[in-house]
């Protein structure tokens, strides 16, 4: 590869990364605490690219002072190599939805917060709780105490049709969309069959005890109060 293509790729990658950190697509990549990681990345890249380039055009212009050191180079075939660069790095993908929540056999336990029973801590006072799906998960399962008995919890997430079964999920990341892993709540309920697969949901309900057990990988039932349909948020995962 020709120093005139490596500069401009450089150019080009720290760009997209710093393009992404811009506009939020980084959040369908790596969780929140990593974008000064991405943005420092990024602004490297381009100083070292524009600082080469600067560089090779003064060696060029001091090259072509002296009889016998100009050379051309037909740079039109390097051009192609950006093509691929600019399609995996400034178009951003969807992020992971209801085919990698299918798609995942091993899911049990489904929360990585504990695997045993514990008390936890008292929900807050409301007719409505918002939760996490993946905090309301634990509950479901480990929570000794039973906290969420009666109690009205509110979760957004995308539907997932599998097996018969119609769920609410979100994927759960640790570090990167890579090491992502799925939560899910089956609905209970009217009016969420018609829904397609990874239409975003809030809903409210009351979760029905003692439905997450081993034999279900711990995915607790929701009888439904209301169904609301919402835009897929900026940041799709749970951490």
């Amino acid at each position: 590869m020709k120093r005139e293509t490596q500069n401009i790729l450089l150019i080009l990658l720290g760009g997209a990364l710093l393009k992404i950190t811009v506009n939020g697509d980084y959040l369908r990549y790596v969780k929140p605490a990593q974008q000064p990681w991405i943005i420092a990345g990024g602004a490297v890249m381009v100083a070292l690219g524009a600082v080469a380039i600067v560089r090779d055009l003064l060696s060029a212009r001091a090259a072509a002072a002296v009889p016998g050191e100009i050379h051309e180079h037909n740079a039109r075939s390097a051009w192609l190599l950006m093509v691929p660069v600019l399609a995996v790095f400034l178009v951003a993908p969807p992020a992971l939805g209801a085919d990698s929540v299918t798609r995942t056999e091993a899911r049990a336990p489904q929360s990585a917060a504990a695997s045993n029973a514990a008390a936890f801590p008292p929900l807050p006072a409301g007719d409505v709780v918002p939760l996490e799906v993946n905090e309301f998960v634990s509950r479901a399962g480990w929570d000794s105490s039973g906290s969420l008995n009666g109690r009205t919890v509110r979760l957004s997430g995308f539907v997932v049709h599998n097996e018969g079964n119609t769920m609410l999920a979100r994927m759960v990341i640790g570090c990167c969309a890579a090491d992502a892993f799925p939560i899910t709540v089956r609905m209970v309920g009217e009016g969420v069959s018609g829904f397609g697969n990874d239409t975003w949901l809030e809903v409210t309900g009351t979760v029905v005890p003692g439905t997450a057990v081993r034999e279900n990988s711990y995915m607790p039932d929701l009888t439904l109060t209301s169904v609301r349909q919402v835009p897929a948020p900026k940041d799709p995962y749970e951490y």
